[in-house]
Formats: C-alpha cells, sequence, structure tokens
C-alpha cells in the first residue's frame, strides 16, 4: 500500500503550483491535493475553518500515517493539524509557511481591476520573476476581479496574522522538514530559522536564488530535498 501524502497550496496557491511534486512522486506515493475552501461563506474563525475541513477530508478518505506538506498558508494550516493529530502525521514538510512573521505584499485589499499591479505582486512571490507566467497572473487577477473573493483573502490573511504559533511548535514531536527560499520576501529566511528555534525535531535547507514557492522555482532541489527527508537520506539538492 502507498504511503500518503497531502499538499497543501497557500492562499493565492492552486493545485498546479504542486505539479513538479505530483510528476516527481506520484508512482510511489497515494498523493492528494485537496482545494482549500478559502472563499466558502461561513461563521467562525477563518484559519480554523480550514483545519477543520483538512481533519474532515482525512477522516473521510480514511487516511493515516501521513505526510503533510505545506506552502505558505497551507503550511500554518499543516502545523496547526499536526499538533492536534500527531498521530496521523509521520512527516511534515514546511515551505514558505505562514504562523510566525510574513509579509503578504497584497497591502489591506488587493486592488480589484488593476492588472499590472497584480502582476508586480505576483513576481514579487519569486526570486526570477519569469515564473510569474501569463497563465498565472491571469489565475490570480481573476480572483482578484471578484469582490466576495478579495474579500474572503483579506479576512483569511487577518486570521493567520492572529494565530501565532510559537507557543504550540516545541510540542509538535513530528520530523519536520524546512525547504526555504533564501529569497523569500514574504516570509523572509528569518522566519524559517524561527521556526528551526521552536521545532524539536527540525531540519532546514535554504535554497539560493529562491523566492516563497520553491516547489514552483526550484522543483528539482525541492524534489530531491523532500525525497532525502521521507528516505531519512542525507539532504543534497
Amino acid at each position: 500500500m502507498k504511503q500518503q501524502m497531502i499538499l497543501l497550496h497557500g492562499l493565492f496557491g492552486g493545485l498546479s503550483n504542486w505539479e513538479a511534486v505530483i510528476a516527481h512522486f506520484r508512482s510511489g506515493y497515494d498523493i492528494h491535493i485537496p482545494a482549500l475552501p478559502i472563499f466558502d461563506q461561513h461563521k467562525g474563525d477563518n484559519l480554523e475553518y480550514l483545519v477543520q475541513f483538512l481533519e474532515d477530508y482525512v477522516h473521510r478518505a480514511q487516511l493515516d500515517n501521513l505526510i503533510l506538506v505545506g506552502n505558505s498558508l497551507g503550511g500554518h494550516v499543516a502545523i496547526l493539524y499536526t499538533h492536534r493529530n500527531q498521530d496521523k502525521v509521520k512527516q511534515l514538510i514546511l515551505t514558505g509557511s505562514s504562523g510566525l512573521h510574513e509579509n503578504l505584499g497584497m497591502g489591506s485589499f488587493p486592488k480589484r481591476g488593476n492588472y499590472a499591479y497584480i502582476r508586480e505582486r505576483v513576481e514579487y512571490t519569486f526570486y526570477d520573476p519569469a515564473i510569474a507566467t501569463d497563465s498565472l497572473v491571469a489565475e490570480v487577477f481573476k480572483t482578484t476581479t471578484d469582490a466576495r473573493k478579495c474579500l474572503s483573502i483579506v479576512r483569511m490573511a487577518k486570521s493567520a496574522q492572529r494565530n501565532y504559533v510559537a507557543h504550540l511548535l516545541p510540542e509538535i514531536k513530528t520530523p519536520v522538514l524546512l525547504i526555504w527560499g533564501e529569497d523569500d520576501k514574504i516570509a523572509p529566511p528569518e522566519v524559517a530559522r524561527e521556526f528551526e528555534k521552536h521545532l524539536p525535531d527540525v531540519r532546514l535547507i535554504l535554497l539560493p536564488q529562491c523566492g516563497h514557492a520553491p516547489m514552483m522555482e526550484q522543483p528539482a532541489a525541492f524534489n530531491a530535498l523532500l525525497e532525502a527527508f521521507l528516505n531519512k537520506l542525507p539532504a543534497v539538492a
């Protein structure tokens, strides 16, 4: 039976962010990529809603002994889920995770209808602005032209900023791998080092010339590091 891997995208991310990871690992792992319900209308705390969604997803799919991989907001959800369900998570991988400090870079409200601004903000995510392809920018632009979705994004971002996880991290005994871009401007390397300081069983790898989404910008290095961690081998990107 294949081991189960869950990939969790960020606030402006999507399932396509994980294409290189899926291509590399799908033959050996049962991969799940749930679309986080960021735009759902509901009562209560937005981040808690995502954690409950993940708990329900795992329960419905009868998953266990998980490898949990989260980018940005998805990392934040993964941290909270793991803290509450350590019996279910075998290994936790965080990349550009929120939960400590972050510079969301979109201001208090995304500028609706301003394509040039959205392109600039998407490019800001990466070390190499060429990674911000026309299709990727168009995807984010489409989201920001929807007033309801914009409001959901702002509320979710505020919920994440209120939810500071430093006090939870020492209680997470699950092995953790931090794969971080040295040039991440949203969650800079000092954030990764703070995660490293608080987590009991942790390995930190910084990737040069890499921004907030290493699995997109440096997929070969990301996959090599993840594979080594899963197989308990020395980290060689």
